[in-house]
Protein backbone atom coordinates (compact mmCIF):
# COMPACT_ATOMS: atom_id res chain seq x y z
CA UNK A 1 0.00 0.00 0.00
CA UNK A 2 2.61 2.52 0.85
CA UNK A 3 3.74 1.91 -2.96
CA UNK A 4 0.83 2.97 -4.37
CA UNK A 5 0.73 6.20 -2.01
CA UNK A 6 3.84 6.69 -3.31
CA UNK A 7 3.08 6.82 -7.03
CA UNK A 8 -0.53 8.65 -6.25
CA UNK A 9 1.97 11.27 -4.83
CA UNK A 10 4.26 11.64 -6.84
CA UNK A 11 1.61 11.77 -9.75
CA UNK A 12 0.18 14.86 -7.95
CA UNK A 13 3.05 16.78 -6.87
CA UNK A 14 3.88 16.32 -10.75
CA UNK A 15 0.42 17.56 -11.81
CA UNK A 16 0.27 20.67 -9.46
CA UNK A 17 3.68 21.19 -9.69
CA UNK A 18 3.14 21.89 -13.26
CA UNK A 19 0.54 23.56 -13.18
CA UNK A 20 1.79 25.71 -10.29
CA UNK A 21 4.47 26.79 -11.98
CA UNK A 22 3.08 28.03 -15.12
CA UNK A 23 0.17 29.71 -13.09
CA UNK A 24 2.93 31.90 -11.41
CA UNK A 25 5.05 32.55 -14.51
CA UNK A 26 2.41 33.11 -17.32
CA UNK A 27 -0.33 35.50 -18.01
CA UNK A 28 -3.96 34.41 -18.34
CA UNK A 29 -4.24 34.91 -21.49
CA UNK A 30 -0.80 32.11 -21.43
CA UNK A 31 -2.77 29.91 -19.59
CA UNK A 32 -5.84 29.60 -21.76
CA UNK A 33 -3.90 28.34 -24.55
CA UNK A 34 -2.28 25.83 -22.46
CA UNK A 35 -5.72 24.74 -21.48
CA UNK A 36 -5.89 25.95 -17.97
CA UNK A 37 -9.06 28.18 -18.78
CA UNK A 38 -10.29 27.84 -14.74
CA UNK A 39 -8.53 31.39 -14.88
CA UNK A 40 -10.63 33.02 -16.82
CA UNK A 41 -11.80 36.34 -15.36
CA UNK A 42 -9.14 35.60 -12.30
CA UNK A 43 -6.81 38.57 -11.29
CA UNK A 44 -3.45 38.10 -11.61
CA UNK A 45 -2.88 38.17 -8.09
CA UNK A 46 -5.43 35.16 -7.66
CA UNK A 47 -3.78 33.53 -10.19
CA UNK A 48 -0.44 33.79 -8.94
CA UNK A 49 -1.31 33.00 -5.37
CA UNK A 50 -2.83 29.40 -6.35
CA UNK A 51 0.18 28.45 -8.07
CA UNK A 52 2.63 29.32 -5.53
CA UNK A 53 -0.15 27.26 -3.37
CA UNK A 54 -0.04 24.41 -5.98
CA UNK A 55 4.15 24.53 -5.67
CA UNK A 56 3.97 24.42 -2.02
CA UNK A 57 1.32 21.70 -2.23
CA UNK A 58 3.40 19.57 -4.03
CA UNK A 59 6.54 20.03 -1.82
CA UNK A 60 4.31 18.95 1.24
CA UNK A 61 3.44 15.71 -0.67
CA UNK A 62 7.15 14.77 -1.00
CA UNK A 63 9.00 16.04 1.11
CA UNK A 64 7.74 15.06 4.91
CA UNK A 65 7.63 11.63 4.07
CA UNK A 66 11.17 11.73 2.65
CA UNK A 67 12.82 13.54 5.38
CA UNK A 68 10.81 12.31 8.25
CA UNK A 69 10.03 15.63 9.44
CA UNK A 70 6.64 16.63 10.08
CA UNK A 71 4.79 13.88 8.12
CA UNK A 72 1.29 15.06 8.99
CA UNK A 73 1.46 17.48 6.46
CA UNK A 74 1.42 15.06 3.59
CA UNK A 75 -1.92 14.29 4.23
CA UNK A 76 -2.51 17.90 4.79
CA UNK A 77 -1.29 18.76 1.48
CA UNK A 78 -3.60 16.40 -0.15
CA UNK A 79 -6.57 17.63 1.44
CA UNK A 80 -5.78 20.99 0.09
CA UNK A 81 -5.18 19.51 -2.98
CA UNK A 82 -8.50 17.84 -2.83
CA UNK A 83 -10.53 21.15 -1.66
CA UNK A 84 -8.61 23.17 -5.04
CA UNK A 85 -10.65 20.52 -7.02
CA UNK A 86 -14.16 20.96 -5.02
CA UNK A 87 -13.33 24.65 -5.93
CA UNK A 88 -12.53 24.06 -9.56
CA UNK A 89 -15.18 21.65 -11.08
CA UNK A 90 -17.50 23.91 -10.57
CA UNK A 91 -15.74 26.97 -12.65
CA UNK A 92 -14.75 24.28 -15.41
CA UNK A 93 -18.66 22.90 -15.50
CA UNK A 94 -20.06 26.46 -15.70
CA UNK A 95 -17.28 26.86 -18.86
CA UNK A 96 -18.83 23.87 -19.98
CA UNK A 97 -15.66 21.64 -20.44
CA UNK A 98 -16.87 18.03 -19.15
CA UNK A 99 -12.71 16.79 -19.71
CA UNK A 100 -11.68 19.47 -17.37
CA UNK A 101 -14.66 18.25 -14.74
CA UNK A 102 -13.10 14.80 -14.92
CA UNK A 103 -9.85 15.66 -14.62
CA UNK A 104 -10.53 17.60 -11.92
CA UNK A 105 -12.65 14.47 -9.93
CA UNK A 106 -9.87 12.25 -11.14
CA UNK A 107 -7.22 14.64 -9.01
CA UNK A 108 -9.90 14.81 -6.07
CA UNK A 109 -10.26 10.79 -5.76
CA UNK A 110 -6.48 10.60 -5.80
CA UNK A 111 -5.99 13.37 -3.51
CA UNK A 112 -8.76 12.12 -0.92
CA UNK A 113 -7.21 8.30 -1.49
CA UNK A 114 -3.20 9.82 -0.41
CA UNK A 115 -5.34 11.91 2.52
CA UNK A 116 -7.05 8.68 3.78
CA UNK A 117 -3.90 6.39 3.30
CA UNK A 118 -1.48 8.93 4.77
CA UNK A 119 -3.63 9.80 7.85
CA UNK A 120 -4.01 5.71 8.82
CA UNK A 121 -0.53 5.63 8.42
CA UNK A 122 0.15 8.42 11.05
CA UNK A 123 -1.59 7.08 13.56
Amino acid sequence: MNSILWICQAFLAIAFLYSGINKSTLSEQQLIARGQTGVVGRSAATIKFIGICEILGSIGLILPGWTGILPVLTPMAAIGFAVIMILAAPVHHRLNEPRNVAVNIMLLAISLFVAVGRLSATR
